[in-house]
């Protein structure tokens, strides 16, 4: 990615719309950019370039999507180790590939709607990864190029709306799902194949807590993957699977009700802290 120097971005809601922003000694500098997806566009430009007057306490950050209008999501399935086995399946040889629209996206502590009729609501938690380039059939240096970064999602999935057919998406896609935040670290700063612990908590009871390394297809095999399907973008986004752990793997089941908090946690890139409500 060009010109990042090793920061943590974020999109911001201000005065009716968004902003990209940097994290600067405890503050977000506002850059002239929409959303992190604009950022990208532009060619990851330094916020150096701009005045940094335009400032805002980092505690009083109203976070929006780190991506606000993503032209991809690509969500990887059965991409752990530990989940594969725990869902009772076997090592996968190509990666699972399903997508999710923009209007599933919240911010890092917007309210998460449950999807109206479904009552096997799970959460998974997951590493996504941002790209900062346009990529077609990407070698593994030209994958390795095009992440800009990395931020903190969850995949919440309404089980049974899963299961109504062989294909995935109606379960996965409910708009207000999906938290996508609140910082991209940059990848120059994680590296393109890192180690980071990824925590998944409910109402407070951790549920899953695992390293990105037991990962079966990395960042950047997906990108070389995904690449020879379809082009990507720079700030298109892809949701890398999650860990062990899911109400769905559990016995007895346990799924996610009108009240529950899921927080989701990235070590190095921050959390999501998401109260489930019923609209």
């Amino acid at each position: 990615m060009q010109g990042a120097g090793g920061m943590r971005l974020a999109t911001v809601r201000v005065d009716g719309g968004t902003a990209a922003a940097v994290e600067m000694e405890g503050q977000l500098m506002l850059l002239p950019f929409e959303d992190v997806g604009e950022w990208l566009r532009a060619g990851s430009p330094e916020p150096g370039l701009y005045d940094g007057s335009d400032r805002l306490p980092l505690e009083d950050a109203d976070f929006a999507p780190l991506v606000t209008a993503p032209g991809k999501i690509v969500c990887v399935g059965l991409n752990y180790r530990e989940h594969i086995l725990e869902m009772g399946r076997e090592l996968p040889t190509h990666p699972t590939l399903f997508a999710k629209f923009a209007d599933a996206l919240v911010g890092a502590n917007d309210s998460i709607v449950l999807p109206p009729g479904s009552d096997a609501v799970d959460w998974e938690a997951e590493l996504a990864v941002v790209i900062g380039r346009t990529v077609r059939r990407a070698t593994e240096e030209e994958a390795s190029a095009a992440i800009a970064g990395f931020t903190v999602a969850n995949d919440i999935s309404a089980r049974d709306f899963q299961r109504r057919t062989p294909e995935w998406l109606q379960g996965k896609t409910f708009d207000a799902t999906t938290p996508l935040g609140p910082f991209l670290l940059t990848a120059d700063q994680a590296g393109t194949a890192p180690d980071l612990l990824l925590e998944c908590a409910v109402d407070g009871a951790t549920k899953q807590k695992s390293g990105t390394a037991d990962l079966v297809f990395g960042p950047v095999d997906l990108i070389r993957y995904i690449s020879a399907i379809t082009t990507l973008h720079p700030g298109d986004v892809i949701l890398t699977g999650t860990p062990g752990g899911v109400g769905d793997g559990r016995d007895p089941k346990e799924f996610l009700g009108d009240g529950s908090t899921v927080t989701t946690s990235i070590s190095g890139i921050g959390a999501c802290r998401n109260t489930c409500t019923v609209r």
